[in-house]
């Protein structure tokens, strides 16, 4: 069975952010902006580097590299690629939690100066770690294992124009439930994540 090591881990996310870049970075008409994300989860399957052992879930944030295309006047398609997570668990934790995904936004109110939108959202989860009942080191820290599953969920938030400025500031929710399945697991690790966030961006110009 494939063991994760730490460099394995620091591999697999720094290719797999190199396969993706591409298509977030080419020219005009792409927008490249940074998110912050910052919430929380309720995660019965895998562990929480922030809980003790045992919690279900816990707080949970992200910054991430994104681009956007507007599809049409009111539409626009983002992609979103997760990079602190994936770096930080793989060098402290010796885990993979990697999440990239893509919203559709749609305008439902527009401005000058303002554009208020919603739209659902979709992605994958990955992740390899131990679960919910381990600690983060020592003894008591559980086999590893490899699980994945479907990200569905919704945003909502707004896009403050700025016409005079280097970037647009975009502040919104998004909620989201994620299936999770291992594979190759003799311990059968499944379960289910629910969770939200403030998402904070900035898009460039």
């Amino acid at each position: 069975m494939f063991i994760f090591t730490r460099y394995k881990i620091f591999e697999f996310t720094f290719f797999t952010m190199l396969f993706f870049l591409p298509m977030q970075i080419q020219a005009s008409p792409w927008r490249i902006g940074t998110k912050a994300r910052i919430g929380g989860r309720y995660d019965n399957i895998r562990m929480c580097v922030a809980t003790d052992p045992g919690v279900n879930g816990g707080p949970a944030m992200d910054i991430s590299i994104y681009a956007g295309k507007e599809l049409s006047s009111k539409t626009v398609l983002e992609f979103d690629l997760p990079a602190m997570r994936p770096i930080l668990f793989g060098a402290a934790f010796k885990m993979l939690q990697f999440e990239p995904s893509v919203t559709l936004k749609i305008s439902v109110l527009s401005t000058n100066n303002l554009k208020l939108q919603a739209g659902p959202m979709a992605g994958i989860s990955m992740h390899y770690g131990p679960d919910v009942d381990s600690d983060s080191s020592g003894t008591n820290r559980t086999r590893s294992f490899f699980a994945m599953g479907p990200i569905l969920g919704g945003y909502g938030g707004i896009t403050i124009l700025r016409p005079h400025g280097k970037f647009d500031i975009q502040v919104g929710i998004t909620v989201y439930t994620i299936p999770l399945w291992s594979i190759n697991d003799p311990e059968n690790h499944n379960g289910f994540v629910l969770g939200g966030s403030l998402d904070i961006a900035m898009l460039w110009k």
